[in-house]
């Protein structure tokens, strides 16, 4: 156990921060996985800007990291683009 005031603080920080990243990362697999199961391309591309904001913020919050999200918004818009 932390023995110094601002060990504790350190603590309560981190745990506040580790679930506030999995709730983020977490809202961003359902998104992309939403994504994939769509068939019509319309409403792809309208979901599709949206999932790509998310993932433009989420590398600044330090949840994923700036390659990951490139390349997740890569394979979102070749999915999108093969749609029919």
């Amino acid at each position: 156990m932390a023995n110094h005031k601002s060990a504790i603080k350190r603590i309560r920080q981190s745990e506040a921060r580790k679930l506030r990243n999995r709730y983020y990362a977490k809202t961003m697999r359902n998104a992309v996985r939403d994504l994939r199961k769509m068939t019509d391309k319309a409403a792809a591309t309208e979901q599709h800007k949206k999932v790509s904001s998310m993932l433009d913020k989420l590398p600044r919050k330090n949840v994923i990291s700036k390659n990951k999200a490139s390349k997740l918004k890569s394979k979102l818009a070749l999915y999108i683009n093969k749609l029919g």
